[in-house]
C-alpha cells in the first residue's frame, strides 16, 4: 500500500469518510443490509445503523428495515412500503393532483394497490359523496372522510409486503353467497411498469386485480411515475389502449406516447 492509499484508507476510517464511501457503495448496489456494510467496512452493526440513519436524513439513501436502498434505484419489485412511500414522492404527488381533476363529485371510483393511489386518495379532499371501492388496506386511513359517502374494500387474500387484497371484484351481500360486482364510474390503475406492450407487475394476483378493477369500470386512468416507462415486468395486466387515460407527471418517451395515442389513449400530464 502506498502512502497515499494509506491516507485515503484513514479518511475513510473516519465518520465523515466512512459514511461517504458508505452512501457510495449502497449507491452502486442498489440495495444492500446492515450485516453486508458491517462486513464491507469493517465496523460493528451498531456503526452501521448510525451512519445508515445519518445517511438517511441527509437523503443520501433510504433506511429500510434490515439495511438501506439507494436513492437513485427504482423501487425493487415487491419492495415493502417503508420503501416505496419515500421513493418518487415528488412525481407521485404530481400524479395525484392531476388523477382527481377526472373525479367527479358524486361517482363510484375504484383504486388498486400502490403508494400512488395512496396520493390519490389523499388528495380527493376537495371531492364529495364519492363511493370509493378498493383492495388497497392503507386507503381507509388516508382518505379524506368528508370526500366519500361508502367506502368498501375488497375481501380476498392479503399480500402484506404490499398491503393489499386479491380476489374478486365483488361483493357477498347475503349469507347464501350470493355476489355482487361492482359497477364503477372510474378505474385509478397504478402499474409497476409501461412498455410499448402494455402495463404490466410483478404478481399474478395484483395483475389480475387491475385487469377486473378494468373490466368493470366505465373509465380507465392508468398511472405511473417516469421510473416504470420503458420497462416490462412478469405479470401483464392489458394492453395500452385498455386505457382511456395515462396519467404520469412527464411526457413518456415517443415510443410509448406513439403507442399510447394509436391506441386512443389521452395522455394527461401535470
Amino acid at each position: 500500500m502506498t502512502i497515499g492509499d494509506d491516507a485515503g484508507e484513514r479518511a475513510r476510517q473516519l465518520p465523515a469518510g466512512r459514511r461517504a464511501a458508505l452512501a457510495d457503495y449502497v449507491g452502486r448496489h442498489g440495495q444492500v443490509t446492515v450485516a453486508q456494510l458491517a462486513e464491507r467496512f469493517d465496523v460493528s452493526i451498531d456503526t452501521v445503523r448510525r451512519d445508515l440513519d445519518q445517511l438517511d436524513i441527509e437523503g443520501q439513501l433510504i433506511r429500510t428495515h434490515g439495511g438501506a436502498v439507494s436513492v437513485s434505484s427504482t423501487a425493487p419489485k415487491d419492495s415493502g412500503l417503508d420503501v416505496r412511500l419515500r421513493m418518487q414522492v415528488e412525481e407521485k404527488e404530481a400524479i395525484a393532483r392531476r388523477a382527481v381533476e377526472i373525479v367527479s363529485d358524486g361517482s363510484v371510483v375504484m383504486l388498486n394497490g400502490g403508494t400512488t393511489n395512496l396520493a390519490v386518495a389523499r388528495n380527493l379532499r376537495g371531492h364529495r359523496d364519492l363511493t370509493i371501492a378498493t383492495n388497497n388496506l392503507r386507503v381507509p386511513a388516508e382518505i379524506p372522510p368528508k370526500a366519500y359517502r361508502d367506502l368498501y374494500v375488497f375481501g380476498g387474500s392479503v399480500r402484506s409486503i404490499t398491503q393489499t387484497t386479491t380476489g374478486p371484484v365483488s361483493f357477498q351481500v347475503d349469507g347464501n353467497g350470493e355476489q355482487i360486482a361492482v359497477q364503477a364510474d372510474l378505474a385509478l390503475i397504478a402499474v409497476g411498469a409501461v412498455s410499448t406492450t402494455g402495463y404490466s407487475t410483478s404478481n399474478l394476483g395484483d395483475a389480475a386485480m387491475m385487469a377486473a378493477m378494468m373490466d368493470h369500470a366505465s373509465k380507465v386512468a392508468v398511472l405511473a411515475d417516469s421510473t416504470k416507462l420503458g420497462r416490462r415486468l412478469f405479470a401483464k395486466v392489458a394492453d395500452l389502449a385498455r386505457a382511456d387515460y395515462f396519467i404520469c407527471e412527464t411526457r413518456p418517451p415517443d415510443d410509448i406516447a406513439a403507442a399510447l395515442e394509436a391506441g386512443e389513449v389521452e395522455i394527461l400530464t401535470p
